[in-house]
């Protein structure tokens, strides 16, 4: 079994409240599931108005189709919404 993580850094421009920063969280992370085999959570900068990082996790026995599928989602949000534009993200396998 392979355990495959990534940790995506968003910018969040033209937020300036947490409520406004968590309808997009929660947004992201109820829709990646929905789209893709993975669990997303905001897992870092909680309360960082223009910040968000988020984590997304999926297992499996080939880490090729599971490398694939973070980098599928990570091109999802940038497609998705143009308007947060990805700082970073890392992806690992444990």
């Amino acid at each position: 079994m392979i355990v495959a993580t990534c940790v995506v850094k968003l910018h969040l421009n033209g937020v300036y409240s947490l409520k406004e920063k968590r309808q997009i969280v929660k947004s992201l992370c109820t829709r990646l599931p929905q789209k893709f085999n993975l669990a997303a959570a905001e897992i870092e900068h909680q309360d960082v108005w223009q910040t968000a990082v988020l984590g997304l996790v999926t297992i499996g026995t080939d880490s090729g189709y599971l490398h694939g599928l973070l980098e599928k989602a990570v091109a999802w949000i940038e497609q998705a919404r143009p308007d947060i534009p990805i700082e970073d993200y890392s992806i690992e396998f444990r």
